[in-house]
């Protein structure tokens, strides 16, 4: 069988470092790992309409930042087909066939689904659209036959509900679908990266992020101002690691050969933590040290993103081309979903 990757994002906004450490590094990796036949990567413009129907200008604007981010992150269009999700009129047919296949309560159930109705306050005004969110993210993932979907942790209950679409339908009508696997960022920090203000996750709505598109001056006020410990008050107090934000990104982002280059007097960070947590280390000598470890990442995507920026009618070629691999990939599939369901009425018996 081949070894498929799906995974995207919704155009929402420009992505930040938590989208970075939490599933775009790893897929600029798997990307480069030679492990898999195919990639696709998706801007699900058509997932961000169900709640954003009243503003398409928004979504659109959107696309071109999320493209330029995946661009700069390393994303390569020679490995990888980047495509938008709405050019793909097979996505929306089969999710009308997986509706048929999922009961209303079990999507309410589904925990993905609750934690942002409740964060959009939706309440009682809940766009059907928004409500079969996972169905449709059950038709992106099972049109590209992927074997593996690189998402972040809060993404693990839409895989799951996806998976049990696929065993539904091939119960019913014969083994037709793949059955996808989630593929976790590696390094635990990097699992759910908090707010700057230290508020459970990071989001543009909550503007508690550092974009990667941020300039360094902006990066370097943003992390200045970031959350620590509200006891550390002076430098000779113990701090506490424990929901201490600057520490958090440290463990996403450090590395042990930064120290050698900003940090010498510390071989690593369970030395830096170790010093913090018996006194005598202050939150701005953490905090700039986190300062130039974030610039240094950022610095290559930056430069990236500035060429393709510069060099914006090869980014509309790369999408173009993309969704026509994609829809090509997605045909194959609805034709054999069609045949499984026998719906394929004009064709020869």
């Amino acid at each position: 069988m081949k070894q498929i990757i799906l995974t995207g994002d919704r155009p929402t906004g420009r992505l930040h470092v938590g989208h970075y450490v939490g599933s775009l590094k790893e897929r600029v990796a798997l990307q480069n790992s030679g492990k898999f036949d195919e990639i696709y990567i998706m801007i699900a413009d058509a997932q961000a309409l169900t709640d954003n129907a009243e503003h398409p200008e928004r979504v659109r604007h959107n696309i071109r930042q999320v493209a330029l981010d995946y661009l700069g992150c390393g994303l390569d269009p020679e490995k990888a087909v980047i495509f938008i999700q709405s050019t793909i009129p097979e996505l929306p047919e089969l999710t009308a066939y997986y509706m048929n296949l999922v009961t209303v309560a079990r999507v309410q159930r589904n925990p993905t689904v609750k934690a942002e109705i409740q964060q959009k306050n939706f309440e009682s005004h809940v766009p059907v659209g928004f409500f079969c969110y996972p169905i449709s993210q059950a038709a992106d993932i099972t049109a590209f036959r992927a074997t593996a979907v690189p998402v972040g942790e809060d993404q693990m209950p839409m895989l799951e509900q996806c998976r049990e679409i696929v065993h539904k339908f091939n119960a019913v009508y014969g083994e037709t679908l793949v059955v996808p696997e989630i593929v976790l960022a590696s390094n635990k920090a990097c699992l759910r990266l908090p707010g700057l203000d230290g508020k459970a996750k990071m989001s543009k709505s909550l503007g508690n992020c550092i974009y990667l598109s941020d300039d360094p001056e902006s990066v370097q006020k943003k992390i200045m101002s970031m959350y620590t410990d509200p006891n550390h008050l002076k430098a000779s107090d113990p701090g506490n690691l424990e929901g201490n934000t600057v520490f958090v990104y440290l463990d996403a982002f450090c590395q042990d050969a930064y120290f050698v280059e900003f940090l010498p007097e510390y071989a690593n960070l369970d030395e830096l933590k170790a010093h913090y947590q018996r006194g005598g280390l202050g939150d701005v000598k953490v905090k700039k040290f986190l300062n130039q470890v974030i610039q240094e990442e950022l610095a290559p995507i930056r430069k990236r993103r500035k060429h393709w920026e510069e060099h914006w009618d090869d980014v509309v070629e790369i999408l173009r081309q993309g969704c026509d691999k994609a829809h090509a990939k997605a045909a194959e599939t609805l034709a054999d979903v069609r045949r499984a369901m026998q719906i394929n009425y004009f064709e020869n018996d």
